[in-house]
Order: structure tokens, then C-alpha cells, then sequence
């Protein structure tokens, strides 16, 4: 069962016992993203993400690879538009020294210049890396369209913001951002009550503060076509979702399995398996604390692009006429449920289920209760969803590749 604990300061500890298990997982979580920054500070939060990985003061960034590689261990961090995650997962006869070396990370992190100045380069190069992966550019130019503002902005940030950064200012960052309310760790595996009292130890000597509410967002319709050399044309069309938390989440995700999560979807199964149109085509969603929305990406050639298109505008109204089949909701249940469950044999995939559900939500799900949620989805809810959710006067549509004319592509998708 799940425990949480909230220190006097704000702090949020959320934790599960797991004795058969001889690993442990912990996270420091912060309800912290690219959205929650200013134009100028765009790519600040992944940044400081980086440098948390670099000098303090009682050790150098080596020193502090060769300590967890010393026991085992694997440590890690990621940043989102939302929040960033620093974990780390070892056997349980280390998790000590597990936390020690994530606090000393994360209280102590010495925001060096010269080694901000390396550390740019390294992000600089992460960039032109996404920029090279035709998928993630044509995402992010639907990002930046949907959603106007900061939440549209890139995580990794611009080139001209991170110039202008330098360790004062991701310090300064840091410290009026990673607050006592905003933070949430989560342990889970193989503890003992110690552990639990150092991590509490830990943390009760930062400044009370309270949850920060952001700034709502709204999704708007666009249409962007970049011409770039590649060898496929690369899309991915849109309609607006739910927010994280919706009621509807679980539906929504039975939903997106359906259209296009797997090799049984239906998507797979007409464009790519029937048509022979494309290796890969599928549904994804992106939700956050108030928007979300629903996509379709796939890459194919010039010579295919317009038929493919035309065969998924047609798969997407077949889905709005007809709804789903009991068959095809039971395949979907079946594998958003072992999915889940299969995932949860991992105390890091635990542990980060457990952070991040504290964060969205304000609370965590049991195992049982996610799936009582899943099995009482019905195919009349889908169709219900469905004809919410695929609106095509909201559809929005990115391109990019070796491009024809936004109008063109349009109607190739029956609009």
C-alpha cells in the first residue's frame, strides 16, 4: 500500500514497501517544466536537469559517475514540458548511499561557468540531434502551432536562449523554482523506515512554501509545412484532449489503442499491412495539467503521401460512424492492462508511476483500481469519446520533408 507523507515545509513523500524485492527505486520529482518559464529563460529547466550532474562542492561530475557506478547503481533524470525527475534505482544495501549522492546533486550542484559553458555545447548538439530525427521536428512544429505561449516552446529550449544563460542565472532559477511545494519523492522496493527518516531529514530544512497554479493554456488549430531534405515526407495530425487528469483518461487510452497502439490497430492493419503504405503509423496522446491532445504520425514517400492521407482521413470517420467492435475493446483492455501490470513488476517504473501520479493527480491509484477502471470502459463511452475528440474543424496537421502546399494536403485528407 502506498503512504504519503507531507512535511511541514510542503514537501510531499510518497512511498511503498516492496520486502520480496531486493532493489530500491527513489525520485526527486519537481513540478517544474519549460512551461513554467519565461521567453528569455526557454530551455533553463533542462539545463539545470544537466548540470545537477556536474560538480558540487565535495565532488567532481567523475567523482559522482564513479560513486554509483561503484555500487551498481543506475541514476538518471529526465525534463518535460511539465516537470523534471532526477532517480536513481540500486540493491537495497546501497540506497543510502543512493540518497546521499541524489541530495548532494540536487542541494549542492556548484552552477560551475566553465563547466555551464561545456555543458551548452553538449545541449547544442542534443538539439541539432532532434532536429536530424524528422519525427520529433515535425512533433515539436505542431507543439509550437497548438499551443501558443510556453507550452508550445521547446523543452530543450533555442539556441539563443541558452547563450544567453550562464550558471548564476541556472542557479537563480533553481533556487526560485525547485521550492518545498513543488518537490514529491518516491521510493518504492526494498526500504527500511531509516531510509525513509533520511530522506525526511533530507529535506525538511527547505523553506515552507506553497503549489504554484499555472497559468492555463488553450489548444488552437494549426497547419504547418516544412520543406526539409529526408527520405520520407514525415506528418502527424491532431485533434485537442483531455487533460491529464480527466475522468475520461482511461477511455481515451483504450480509444488511441484502437486507432493506433499496436500492430492489431487499426490504422496498422489497413495502411501499413493491407496497403503496404508505410513500416510505421500509430496514435499517441501528449497531456498535461489542463490540455492534451491526440495524434496520428506516420512517414511515407512523396509518390504515396496523398493516398495515405486520404486512407487515414477515411479510417478516422469509419472510427466516428461505426465505433469499435467488443472484440476490438476487449484486445485493447487487454493489452492496457498487462501493460500496466507488467510494468509494475520494475520498482523504477514503480517508483516513477508513484511520483508522477502525486503530481498529476494529488494522489496514486492502486494497481486494482486502474484496472476496475479499464475493465468498466464500454464501446458506447469510446463512440461517445470519439465523436468529441475527432472534431476535424479542430484537426491540426504538421509536415515536413520534401513538402507540396498545406492546401494539398488538406484535401487529401477528405477536409
Amino acid at each position: 500500500m502506498f503512504e504519503i507523507n507531507t512535511l511541514p515545509n510542503g514537501v510531499r513523500i510518497i512511498c511503498e514497501k516492496m520486502p520480496h524485492v531486493r532493489s530500491a527505486a527513489v525520485g526527486i520529482f519537481i513540478d517544474v517544466g519549460s512551461r513554467d518559464e519565461a521567453p528569455t529563460e526557454n530551455g533553463s529547466a533542462h539545463f539545470i536537469e544537466h548540470m545537477l550532474f556536474k560538480r558540487t562542492s565535495a565532488h567532481s561530475a567523475a567523482e559522482l559517475a564513479f560513486a554509483m557506478d561503484a555500487i551498481g547503481g543506475q541514476i538518471n533524470a529526465y525534463t518535460t514540458r511539465e516537470n523534471t525527475c532526477f532517480y536513481a534505482r540500486v540493491l537495497d544495501t546501497h540506497l543510502n548511499t543512493a540518497v546521499d549522492l541524489l541530495t548532494e546533486m540536487f542541494f549542492d550542484c556548484a552552477f560551475d561557468e566553465s563547466e555551464t559553458g561545456s555543458e551548452r555545447g553538449v545541449i547544442l548538439e542534443e538539439i541539432g540531434m532532434y532536429e536530424d530525427t524528422p519525427d520529433d521536428a515535425c512533433y515539436e512544429r505542431l507543439m509550437s502551432g497548438c499551443f501558443k505561449g510556453a507550452l508550445g516552446r521547446p523543452v530543450l529550449g533555442k539556441p539563443s536562449t541558452l547563450e544567453k544563460m550562464s550558471g548564476e542565472s541556472l542557479k537563480g532559477f533553481k533556487e526560485s523554482r525547485y521550492t518545498a511545494g513543488r518537490i514529491i519523492i518516491s521510493l518504492c522496493g526494498n526500504y527500511e523506515d531509516s531510509h525513509l527518516e533520511r530522506i525526511k531529514e533530507r529535506f525538511s530544512g527547505m523553506e515552507k512554501t506553497r503549489r504554484v497554479k499555472r497559468k492555463s493554456t488553450l489548444y488552437g488549430t494549426t497547419v504547418s509545412v516544412r520543406r526539409k531534405k529526408t527520405e520520407q515526407n514525415q506528418f502527424c495530425l491532431a485533434f485537442p484532449s483531455n487533460e491529464v487528469s480527466s475522468d475520461d483518461r482511461f477511455a481515451m487510452n483504450l480509444l488511441t489503442t484502437i486507432l493506433g497502439g499496436g500492430v492489431s490497430s487499426r490504422l496498422f492493419q489497413n495502411i501499413r499491412e493491407k496497403y503496404g503504405l508505410c513500416y510505421s503509423i500509430f496514435a499517441f496522446q501528449s497531456c498535461f495539467s489542463d490540455a492534451g491532445i491526440l495524434s496520428v504520425a506516420t512517414a511515407v514517400n512523396k509518390e504515396t503521401e496523398m493516398r495515405t492521407l486520404g486512407l487515414i482521413g477515411d479510417e478516422l470517420k469509419r472510427f466516428l460512424d461505426g465505433g469499435v467492435d467488443e472484440d476490438e475493446l476487449s484486445r485493447a483492455r487487454e493489452q492496457a492492462k498487462s501493460a500496466l501490470v507488467m510494468s509494475l513488476e520494475s520498482t523504477n517504473s514503480r517508483m516513477l508511476k508513484m511520483g508522477n501520479s502525486l503530481l498529476a493527480l494529488g494522489k496514486c491509484l492502486t494497481p486494482d483500481e486502474l484496472l476496475e477502471r479499464y475493465d468498466t470502459v464500454t464501446s458506447t463511452e469510446i463512440l461517445s469519446l470519439a465523436q468529441k475528440r475527432l472534431d476535424f474543424k479542430q484537426l491540426s496537421f504538421s509536415a515536413l520533408g520534401k513538402t507540396k502546399g498545406a492546401e494539398d494536403y488538406i484535401k487529401a485528407l477528405g477536409l
